[in-house]
């Protein structure tokens, strides 16, 4: 039997599913998450982690875990182009290790400076980790193999029935909350008449169209090919284009290639499957497929809606990627840290609903944002055709390698070395942001400037001890207290404690993070983003009931606050 009356009914168990169960748990709600699938994910499909994910995963504890996983700690990260893989190299942009990122990240300042750094782990993995912490919180029931059939929002809470897939057995539940995190098919959106927009069946030489996926056991590769590891390699012909990351470092890849016309996926063999992998090779390297499938590259879409009611989407359910960039897997984890803490506000009484509001308002122009960030590096590389001569060895052939070489470098630098994209995403203009009337900074791919602008998230420090900033806040909210401000904020927290605002108050006398932050008061909402700055707190009563969605506070009504003194 399933749990009939959670808190909040999650439909998905994929990244985005499985960190809302992690973001609600942790904060004692009730959660019911089902998905149809038998288990995790089997497949590699994502396989970039960005900085920003793992300062989530750190916040919650377990970036560590993820880190572990994936390629070995010496393996390069390097993104490399090839006429084929086996033949000429034409460029490479070179990534630190899992071993070096964390030997350097305490080094990094400016548009690097974080608490975490990318790493390179296939969603296959990532996922067992969520689950596995998910299912370790009270209150959270995991159930793989149901599906949704349909769902009722009843006003005060939603009714959906629900059937095993293996069985046929069907149960009625009822929870306060629905969220839709099943996937780019999604039943929830679908049957809350939410549409995609966007752009979707463009035509490239490459990353527009049918793809095979590939997930193969190729192990000589490494033997036999005579470059140095990678993690993604791309080949660059006028024969078989394809793009292929490494995923366990000892011989797993996942392998994609488009298909060209005239190639059917329908009619494609196992025998030809291998004969189109072996061709982006250029060489007769032994392989092993260990799952196939297909998929279609060129969306770039965003539902028209993510709320209605008591019901929201999230994750592909809401946007749909083409993967340049691995935007689409981080974009959803994000979904689920912002409404999860809102949901755990409303559901804990310290927040009206309309903070809910907040949640579209806030992440569909991110989804916007980072779809068109990613169409953008797709028409980069799928629009750059390959030269007559690229693959020929003649003088017409090293000067076409050469161009192309310098191309795709740089291409590779502005894909992957995206701190503007990673850390530089805001929620101006949003009614959970109190803003102070100063601007934020161009938005900009490939640098970030910190900033305490309200609205985006908190600029990075690594104090003098060597802890990240970020490990101090709050699991909620945190009051940064600086320099000469140590002995201010009473009210603030007095406003707080009426409203039962869990909040973390740290005061630090540090010139240089005073100088950062541009205020003496910063007020950190629960995802680590700048909710409101000041010199004073005079205004506190306004700005808490506007940051809560216009709760009362009330006299009588418990708070937790914590305080810190560094």
């Amino acid at each position: 039997m399933l749990p009939s009356n959670p808190a909040v009914l999650i439909v998905g168990g994929g990244p985005c599913g499985l960190m809302l169960a992690n973001e609600l748990g942790r904060r004692n709600v009730t959660v019911l998450l089902v998905d149809e699938k038998p288990g995790t994910a089997q497949n590699p499909q994502a396989n970039a982690t960005q900085a920003r994910t793992m300062e989530h995963f750190r916040r919650l504890g377990f970036a560590h875990e993820i880190r572990q996983l994936g390629l070995p700690p010496d393996y390069p990260t390097d993104i490399a182009y090839f006429t084929r893989f086996a033949t000429h190299e034409l460029g490479r942009f070179r990534l630190p290790s899992a071993r070096e990122a964390v030997q350097k990240v305490n080094a990094l300042s400016g548009s690097w400076s974080a608490a975490e750094l990318p790493h390179r782990v296939s969603q296959k993995y990532v996922e067992v980790i969520l689950r596995e912490h998910a299912q370790k919180l009270p209150g959270v029931a995991v159930h793989y193999g149901w599906r949704l059939l349909h769902f009722r929002d009843e006003g005060e809470r939603v009714q959906a029935e629900l059937e095993c897939v293996a069985t046929g057995e069907r149960q009625v539940v009822h929870a306060a909350w629905l969220v839709g995190a099943d996937g780019a098919r999604s039943r929830v959106r679908q049957q809350l008449g939410f549409r995609y927009t966007g752009e979707t069946g463009i035509d490239r030489d490459f990353m527009g169209g049918r793809m095979l996926a590939l997930y193969v056991r190729a192990p000589d590769l490494y033997r036999l090919t005579p470059h140095a590891a990678a993690w993604m390699h791309v080949s660059f012909n006028r024969d078989r284009r394809a793009f292929m990351a490494a995923v366990d470092g000892k011989g797993e890849f996942a392998f994609h290639t488009q298909l060209r016309p005239g190639e059917n996926d329908a009619d494609i063999s196992d025998e030809d499957a291998r004969a189109m992998f072996q061709a982006a090779c250029g060489m007769k390297i032994p392989v092993e497929i260990l799952s196939r499938g297909t998929w279609t590259a060129g969306h770039s879409l965003v539902a028209d809606h993510f709320q209605r009611g008591r019901v929201f989407i999230g994750g592909d359910a809401a946007h749909l990627f083409t993967p340049t960039g691995g935007l689409g897997y981080n974009t959803a984890v994000e979904d689920a840290v912002n409404l999860g803490w809102k949901l755990a506000a409303v559901l804990h009484g310290w927040a009206a609903p309309e903070l809910l509001d907040s949640y579209e308002v806030e992440r569909r122009p991110l989804a916007l944002r980072n779809t068109a960030y990613a169409r953008r590096f797709a028409d980069s590389l799928g629009l750059f055709a390959p030269d007559e001569n690229i693959e020929s060895d003649t003088d017409l052939g090293v000067v076409a390698r050469r161009i192309a070489g310098e191309y795709l470098e740089a291409h590779g630098r502005a894909e992957f070395d995206i701190p503007g994209i990673t850390f530089g995403g805001r929620y101006d203009g949003s009614p959970a942001i109190v803003s102070d009337g100063s601007m934020a900074p161009p938005d900009v791919p490939n640098t970030y400037v910190p900033t305490a602008c309200p609205g985006g998230r908190a600029p990075h420090f690594w104090l003098p001890d060597g802890r990240s900033l970020f490990d101090l806040f709050g699991f909620e909210w945190t009051l940064l207290r600086l320099g000469a401000a140590a002995g201010q904020g009473d009210h603030l927290r007095d406003v707080a404690a009426r409203l039962g605002m869990p909040l973390k108050s740290i005061d630090l006398n540090l010139p240089s993070l005073r100088t950062l932050y541009q205020a003496p008061l910063v007020l950190i909402r629960p995802d680590q983003i700048v909710a409101w700055r000041g010199d004073t707190d005079e205004e506190a009563e306004g700005v808490l009931r506007q940051l809560t969605g216009g709760h009362e506070a009330s006299a009588g009504s418990g708070g937790a606050i914590t305080r810190q003194n560094r």
